[in-house]
């Protein structure tokens, strides 16, 4: 596609005509096809995301005034996660328009971070060619949806954060984290990782990473407990017991799809315990990157 041509489709599908459309060419060129990294949108990608989110935390403070800070942060990371910039970007169709480098070109389905600060790029772009008030439109048009929804589930995609709040209100401890078993060639390798108690084993679950391996055995362990379980548009919603101290018995254990340790085989162990900061992610990016996106 010509460049002029991949500008104005740029403008329809962003809803927007730049005044000065270099800022937009500069937003889809990716360092992979610029002679110069200065001329690629690297740095409007680095404003973008502040931008991103100012404008996110602006409308959480305003629009829930009852929720405290910690809360606040966590319907934040959510929304704002890499993920979800992922998805919006696929939404906009904004990969189809990244001028990317022959040596990135025809391997096959686009890396969900190139997705995601491309997106960035162009909300840098916006505020830089329009202010403030139509970025932010931009912005919350695409994100308001997904804050309420952020706000109603209140698990955030944490699985792991709820898990470790859970054992501990029930005297479990902390949970463990077991690297099952691992596939594929180092630079795509994916993980299986259990869930495990002192006494009691749950089923793994495969990941891209560990990360996401460690979050989706998480999510086993409590649909398991009956500890949450999924609604009619199939997200998932943590039952009331989550929050209470009444012991998870050996009995619920048993009945749940977990295995006795000393029955079990022996696992490779990558021990680890959860904690409230770690998050999650979907594709190949590290948790980390995709809550502070």
């Amino acid at each position: 596609m010509e460049m002029m041509d991949r500008l104005a489709e740029a403008e329809k599908r962003l809803g927007y005509r730049f005044v000065d459309r270099s800022l937009l060419a500069q937003a889809l060129c990716h360092a992979s096809a610029s002679d110069e990294r200065l001329d690629s949108n690297e740095r409007l990608e680095f404003l973008g995301d502040a931008v991103l989110g100012m404008v996110v935390c602006r409308e959480l403070y305003v629009r829930f005034p009852d929720l405290l800070e910690g809360e606040l942060t966590k319907i934040k990371s959510n929304v704002v996660s890499r993920r979800v910039c992922t998805e919006i970007a696929e939404e906009l169709g904004l990969g189809d328009l990244l001028l990317i480098g022959k040596g990135m070109d025809g391997r096959g389905e686009m890396p969900p971070s190139l997705l995601a600060a491309v997106l960035e790029s162009v909300i840098g772009a916006l505020y830089e060619d329009a202010g403030m008030d139509r970025t932010a439109k931009f912005i919350l048009d695409l994100l308001e949806p997904r804050i309420d929804h952020a706000a109603r589930l209140g698990h955030q995609q944490n699985f792991k954060s709820v898990l470790q709040q859970v054992f501990q209100r029930k005297g479990l401890g902390s949970p463990n984290y077991l690297v099952l078993d691992e596939r594929g060639p180092d630079h795509a390798k994916c993980f299986e990782v259990a869930v495990a108690t002192a006494t009691h084993r749950f089923e793994g679950c495969w990941g891209p990473n560990k990360k996401q391996a460690e979050q989706q055995a998480a999510l086993a362990a409590l649909l398991d407990l009956s500890l949450a379980g999924t609604d009619d548009a199939g997200d998932v919603v943590l039952d009331d017991a989550c929050w209470t101290e009444a012991p998870i018995s050996d009995e619920q254990l048993q009945t749940a799809s977990a295995e006795r340790l000393a029955e079990a085989p022996p696992a490779d162990s990558d021990s680890d315990s959860a904690s409230d900061s770690d998050s999650v992610t979907v594709g190949t990016e590290e948790a980390s990157e995709d809550l502070t996106a």
